[in-house]
């Protein structure tokens, strides 16, 4: 059995796709795409909060206070407009940016000490809507808090009785989970999902190779002559696809270990400087997991490589040939994609139910080693959950190489 394993193994080696997906993909381009995006989206946000923003206001006489106090950010560019111009259209034209409405009695409610109702046209559809917002409030906190302070003022209040007017009762939010924790919940997520993906397609194309291949070629009736037990040969090339599986996500997460040890400080001060204080954060929360950490990671991942081994390898043997069995894997990783999902939606824990369902009881406990609140005593049920699973799948895949009407099917 050792023997034909070492055999399958060496061919893989030889098949540049395989090297391709299983080395060359985990190690390399992930990592390289995961923290080019973080980078990439860095660059973007940054862009937009620097941008040069296009405006107009209509009824600036209503209230000439507000419309210096947007003319004052050098970044804000006033563009003058018709009476008979439509702004919502030149926003969706892209001629201006934002456009501010001041109704004709803003002047009398703000006399009356009432709130004066301003309208911020925009568009919301765009991706950078939130920071358009937030960027065009910030310039008129000031003034807002001016006209506050002016209202307390004359009711004989100071600020602190003005807010506490507003606020009687004031909640302060304290969570009690750290850093790591924070972001762990939020972003712990993500890295499964990648992970499981790669090993997935860690074992997709060795498994077409080592099974409808072999039938293709015309060398899986040779094999069928040697003096070794089905079971051992089905053994063997199961072994050999958990391998190139488990090793992909293995060289993927050592990868993202070393790249985040590695490029991860000149980062953090790079985003330091633009002032990106949560990929900061991120960063730091990333440098809290220790090896042991990593460990837990790698041993969740044994038991589901060993399910996408099994159940690739029966869907190979199962299929006629090569187009036959990519069609039949095709939907498969959709299925996949499913239970990572499911382990995405708020309010989904790892307890003793979630902990039998496979796929998302892996990716619920590496979402819970990234935060670092990880029950070890669950590891006992994903491993049992996953087992039987993975075993029953490599039996059916047994059952069905004894059945030549299988392997030879037309």
């Amino acid at each position: 059995m050792l023997k034909v394993y070492f055999k399958e193994l060496l061919e893989l080696t030889r098949d540049k796709k395989t090297l391709i997906f299983t080395i060359l993909l985990p190690t390399l381009i992930m990592p390289v795409i995961m923290f080019g995006f973080i980078s990439l989206g860095t660059r973007i946000v940054k862009k937009s909060v620097d941008e040069d923003l296009k405006y107009s206001i209509i009824g600036s006489g209503h209230y000439a206070q507000l419309a210096e106090e947007l003319k004052q950010n050098k970044k804000f560019k006033f563009v003058e407009i018709n009476a008979n111009d439509d702004a919502e259209e030149l926003i969706n034209e892209g001629k201006i940016r934002f456009a501010i409405v001041i109704p004709e009695d803003t002047k009398s409610k703000m006399a009356q000490g009432l709130s004066a109702e301003i309208e911020m046209l925009y568009n919301d559809s765009a991706s950078t809507s939130s920071i358009l917002y937030r960027r065009v409030k910030n310039t008129l906190e000031a003034l807002v808090k001016a006209e506050t302070q002016t209202r307390y003022k004359n009711l004989g209040l100071t600020e602190e009785q003005g807010i506490a007017v507003n606020k009687p009762i004031k909640i302060i939010r304290k969570s009690t989970a750290d850093e790591r924790e924070n972001f762990g919940e939020k972003l712990g997520g993500l890295l499964p999902y990648i992970l499981i993906l790669v090993g997935f397609s860690g074992a997709m194309y060795p498994a077409i190779d080592l099974g409808v291949g072999e039938k293709e070629r015309g060398t899986l009736e040779t094999l069928l002559l040697t003096p070794v037990p089905r079971f051992q040969l089905v053994f063997a090339k199961f072994l050999v696809i958990f391998t190139t599986s488990f090793i992909s996500v293995f060289l993927s997460l050592i990868s993202f270990g070393l790249m985040a040890t590695v490029f991860g400080p000149a980062m953090i001060s790079g985003l330091a400087a633009g002032g990106n204080n949560d990929i900061e954060q991120l960063m730091s929360a990333l440098s809290t997991i220790t090896m042991f950490d990593v460990s837990l990671m790698i041993l969740m991942l044994v038991p589901i490589a060993a399910i996408f081994a099994s159940m690739l390898l029966s869907v190979s043997i199962y299929a006629r040939n090569f187009k036959e069995a990519q069609n039949y894997m095709s939907p498969l990783a959709m299925i996949i994609i499913l239970p990572l999902i499911l382990s995405l939606l708020p309010g989904v824990k790892l307890d003793w139910v979630w902990a039998s369902v496979p796929i998302t009881n892996v990716s619920l406990a590496i979402k819970e080693i990234f935060k670092g609140t990880m029950d070890l005593g669950m590891l006992a049920v994903i491993f049992a959950s996953t087992t039987i699973i993975a075993g029953a799948l490599l039996a059916l895949c047994n059952w069905w190489f004894q059945r030549e009407q299988v392997l030879f099917r037309t």
